[in-house]
């Protein structure tokens, strides 16, 4: 049994539209239990695995990922980690926003340049950062917002990102 919170305003979509989303979780042999009044979700399931399986994708879901994306934690080749801005900018408001603000970029392009590049999906959600993917695109996409939130130019940034698809490509192709 594992006890999840979730903000208020991201219940409406873990149950979903006339409760699908929370249907679609439970086909994995999970049983969900979601109080909206204090936003505490419990997750029971039929062995351990299944139910950590449950609980990211309900963390993905409560910090900003879509149930689409979020359900990709059910397969075994997708990961999720969750990075605290708190941990760069300490407990102050407006050092937060700011370091969220470089990982989101103008208009939204640094945040999508590591979608697009890495491969990962990222999401930033109040102090947090998300990111789902597999391995190799989750530790690219996790370095570079590391880069961001150190103080690294988004260029370089970019071209780090550039070199790590480019080795991955390579390894692909048995090139490495």
């Amino acid at each position: 049994m594992r006890y999840v919170r979730v903000p208020k305003e991201r219940i409406a979509v873990l149950i979903g539209k006339n409760g699908e989303v929370k249907e679609l979780i439970e086909k994995h042999g999970i049983n969900i239990e979601i109080n909206s009044s204090n936003g505490e979700v419990k997750i029971t399931g039929k062995n351990s695995l299944d139910e950590i399986n449950a609980e990211n994708v309900v963390k993905a879901i409560a910090r900003g990922f879509s149930p689409e994306k979020a359900m990709l934690l059910f397969n075994e080749d997708y990961y999720f980690e969750l990075l605290d801005i708190r941990e760069w900018a300490g407990k102050k408001e407006n050092h937060i926003k700011r370091l969220a603000g470089r990982v989101i970029g103008k208009e939204g392009k640094a945040r999508r340049v590591i979608e697009d590049i890495s491969g990962a999906y990222v999401t930033i959600y109040g102090h947090t950062i998300g990111i789902i993917g597999r391995i190799k695109e989750m530790q690219s996409a996790k370095r570079a917002i590391e880069m961001l939130l150190d103080g690294a130019n988004h260029s370089t940034v970019y071209h780090f990102l550039e070199k790590e698809r480019r080795k991955r490509k390579m390894e692909e192709f048995g090139i490495m």
